[in-house]
């Protein structure tokens, strides 16, 4: 059984010929011509009448398509934003940075501010689009990321500023989110996705279905989520652009394309997964043919420009690295969030990820171990927010309240599968000031009683954290130190508080090749407890 797919074109008149659009029209025409209406069921009769109307409407669409292209002053190009003006873009920026400050946090170290603040200024001075005020933010997240909203608003990581190596490497991702603001590629992609869910609107209308229109919507979805190569392309062209015109050297942009490469990499073998999908690729991808791109491009400019790499270095000393306070981190087998001021242990040989909605704890033997925090504006006590709220579609079994370092909780257990695994499923649910802490503990069927015991313990760990804890308790910064006559790669990466891959890490994070040493008296990056 064979099926037809509609595809509603959107195309500018520098991008395909008069002739083809001509073209589509006939095709469009003799589609409509063609439907034959000769059913006995007045049912499938209506439905053709239907689907022919929609085609006939179809004839009408390429041709405002391109009436509704414009010049782009940056690309040169003709492009279909004509569904996001200008001005609907600073709207649409003001609304979605909210949100951006709401989802990740902003860090508020005015000194570090003000450096990538500056830069940027320098990289933007002179853009094709002079009635853009361009915002410069750091996000508060260890994820090496950075994106750009319309309007002028621009974001980089502290994971990102950890990982570039010269002022040379960050202009050169400022730049290129410039470029992404200057090339409309948000107006762009708006435009386009909306013709989209306009066209799932029409057939959706003709055949009297939702399916379509949600089949098609979730395409827009998808298709918006991450630039496509095209746009990575200009966005590259207009970055180096920029970042010269700033005076940087444009030998950093291939270089930190290559460290962002390494780093994602590192971060695959780390999590033992084939790659991070919050990573900067995740939304700007890469292929060798884009790289390869980039370092011709760059060749076409003056080899000359600054790199700023020493100035760089000193101006992310003691920035925090990894996940933050607000998000609360991992020390061993301990969790601590002094922000909110609680901590709980987990057994020795469970490895802890901090996620931005829960904290997860497994092991290589099956047991997983899921906390999170969930509000109590409703007073429940914690029995009765187990068996009439959390699990109240679930059959439960030793159901009970307990007691956790003189906090009010209650437990329940059911049996479960994870990974196709059976398993003995128990949740806890600990009053919190005005919210419930929520223990999930996934343990094997047969599990030794050393590891359940351990398990259990998890939960009756968790408590508030001490003054003390508070104040002495940090996490994770950068360091910025001196290379000495005796030291090499190993004794540098020694020093910081890494179990696995520590040279790996100083290698990434120093932009250093494998079999290179480090000089003596020159500055690295490590980090530091």
């Amino acid at each position: 059984m064979t099926s037809t797919t509609v595809a509603f074109p959107v195309f500018c008149k520098d991008e395909k010929s008069s002739a083809n659009e001509k073209g589509l029209h006939k095709r469009l025409a003799s589609t409509v011509k063609n439907i034959n209406i000769s059913f006995i069921s007045n049912r499938m009769e209506s439905l053709m009448h239907k689907i022919k109307s929609f085609f006939t409407y179809m004839l009408i669409l390429p041709t405002l398509f391109v009436c509704a292209c414009s010049t782009n002053p940056a690309t040169g190009k003709r492009q279909f934003t004509a569904l996001m003006s200008p001005a609907q873009e600073n709207s649409v920026g003001a609304q979605e940075h909210q949100k951006i400050v709401q989802q990740y946090g902003l860090v508020t170290d005015k000194k570090l501010n003000d450096y990538v603040t500056a830069l940027g200024k320098r990289v933007t001075e002179d853009t094709e689009r002079p009635d853009v005020q361009y915002k410069f933010y750091i996000i508060d997240s260890p994820i090496v990321n950075a994106f750009a909203l319309p309007g002028g608003y621009i974001y980089v990581s502290r994971g990102l500023l950890a990982l570039s190596n010269s002022e040379a490497e960050l202009a050169s991702v400022l730049g290129h989110e410039a470029g992404h603001i200057t090339g409309r590629h948000s107006a762009e992609r708006y435009s386009r996705g909306v013709v989209t869910s306009l066209g799932a609107g029409i057939l959706s209308a003709a055949i009297g279905s939702q399916g379509a229109s949600q089949a098609i919507s979730l395409g827009s979805n998808l298709y918006l989520s991450s630039y496509s190569r095209d746009q990575e392309n200009e966005a590259d062209t207009l970055g180096l652009r920029y970042m010269t015109r700033g005076g940087f050297a444009p030998q950093a942009v291939p270089s930190f394309l290559y460290s962002l490469q390494r780093q994602s990499d590192l971060d695959a073998r780390l999590s033992g997964q084939q790659g991070n999908r919050y990573n900067y690729f995740s939304t700007h991808p890469a292929t060798d043919q884009r790289v390869a791109k980039t370092k011709a491009e760059s060749m076409q400019y003056p080899q000359t420009g600054i790199n700023n790499r020493d100035a760089h270095l000193k101006a992310i000393n003691g920035m925090t690295y990894g996940d933050s306070e607000r998000q609360g981190f991992a020390r061993d087998n301990n969790f601590y969030h002094p922000e909110l001021g609680l901590k709980f242990s987990v057994p020795q040989n469970f490895t802890i990820k901090n996620q931005p909605s829960q904290v997860i704890a497994l092991d290589n033997k099956g047991s997983l171990i899921v906390f999170d925090m969930m509000g109590n504006k409703e007073g429940y006590a914690p029995l009765d927010y187990i068996r009439s709220v959390w699990m109240k579609e679930t059959q439960l079994q030793n159901l009970e309240e307990i007691n956790v370092n003189g906090m009010k909780a209650a437990t329940a257990s059911f049996p479960g599968q994870i990974n196709g695994e059976n398993v003995v499923i128990r949740v806890v649910a600990i009053s919190w000031k005005d919210r419930f802490a929520r223990f999930q503990l996934a343990i094997p069927r047969g599990a030794k009683a050393a590891l359940v015991e351990d398990i259990k313990k998890t939960t009756y760990s968790f408590r508030n954290m001490s003054a003390n804890e508070k104040k002495t308790i940090k996490p994770y910064s950068v360091k910025i130190i001196a290379a000495g006559v005796n030291d090499t790669v190993k004794t540098l990466a020694a020093r910081m508080p890494f179990k696995e891959m520590a040279e790996e890490r100083f290698r990434v994070m120093n932009a250093m090749a494998k079999g290179t040493e480090v000089q003596s008296g020159a500055l690295y990056k490590i980090v530091s407890e």
